[in-house]
């Protein structure tokens, strides 16, 4: 697996960015603000500087997370070291935060790596959770060689991602979605997450595709724990 480069120049000439203000710079901009001070064109600055510093900040958020998880999470640690067992390699280089537009946590691309979404990214733990869910979509493409065209492929991975990864533990569906069920709240939690990824699947109609391809192998899906001995998280 090799990550995304970032695109060279086809010409000599490269285009400078400005410079995002800081220190007392940014401090008389958003006194200007708040006092009413700037015209429609300073407003429309200050909120274009202001987007382009939370998206900074929640990029070095993401990143401290990231590399914290990379050097003390276990789940992370032993998944990294069962893709390297089976040939592959997840290296820092291939785990790349950045801004989403859609609504997700994360994603994984077989040629490009996982993408952690740094404006969606919740916590460390949050992270952790969403970087051992891609980490075990890694693992599968290693070592099944899914088709992430074929639906019933997609959906053994996605089951096998939530269900191993920790995100449906009780504690995160209560506090953090808000689902109090008690009983088979877990297998609940790993359908429901299943079906809305496949629903994403561009070769999937609709949901009710998607719940028949989580459906058709949710049984071997859900019990394959593979390379875990059983549900760690």
């Amino acid at each position: 697996m090799s990550a995304s480069s970032s695109p060279e120049s086809t010409s000599g000439n490269t285009t400078e960015l400005p410079k995002l203000p800081h220190g007392f710079e940014w401090l008389k901009l958003v006194a200007s603000h708040y006092t009413g001070a700037l015209d429609e064109n300073g407003e429309q600055h200050y909120n274009r500087v202001l987007a382009e510093r939370q998206r900074e900040a929640s990029c070095k958020r993401c990143e401290k997370y990231r590399d914290w998880n990379l050097k003390y999470s276990p789940t992370v640690i032993f998944m990294r070291e069962q893709i390297e067992r089976i040939g592959g390699q997840v290296g820092r280089e291939h785990i790349i935060c950045d801004h989403c537009d859609e609504y997700k946590a994360g994603g994984f691309n077989p040629s490009l790596g996982v993408l952690l979404c740094q404006n969606h990214m919740a916590n460390r733990l949050h992270l952790e959770d969403t970087l051992a869910h891609e980490l075990i979509h890694a693992y599968d493409e290693m070592k099944f060689h899914v088709d992430w065209t074929n639906l019933k492929h997609h959906a053994c991975s996605e089951i096998r991602a939530s269900n191993l990864s920790g995100e449906c533990r009780m504690t995160n569906e209560i506090f953090r979605r808000g689902q109090f069920k008690v009983t088979r709240q877990h297998q609940e939690c790993v359908r429901r997450r299943a079906v809305l990824s496949v629903m994403g699947n561009p070769n999937c109609k609709d949901e009710e595709m998607a719940k028949k391809a989580v459906a058709q192998v949710w049984d071997s899906c859900f019990n394959d724990t593979r390379p875990f001995d059983e549900i760690y998280r």
